[in-house]
C-alpha cells in the first residue's frame, strides 16, 4: 500500500495541496484536488536536488 503525505505547506482549507509518496527509488507528487489524473514520478536522486535548490531560495 502506498502511503502518501500532504505537504507541509498546503492549505489547510482544502486549498492548493501537494501530496508525495516516496520510495527508496523514487517520488510520486499529485494533486489532492486531481488525484484521479494521476501522479508524476520523479527518481529520488534528482527529487533530493529540485528540494536542496528551493532550500536554497
Amino acid at each position: 500500500m502506498e502511503m502518501w503525505t500532504k505537504s507541509s505547506y498546503s492549505e489547510g482549507n482544502g486549498g492548493n495541496c501537494v501530496e508525495v509518496c516516496e520510495t527508496p527509488e523514487n517520488v510520486k507528487v499529485r494533486d489532492t484536488q486531481h488525484r484521479h489524473l494521476g501522479h508524476l514520478t520523479v527518481p529520488s536522486p534528482e527529487w533530493i536536488a529540485f528540494l536542496a535548490g528551493i532550500d536554497s531560495l
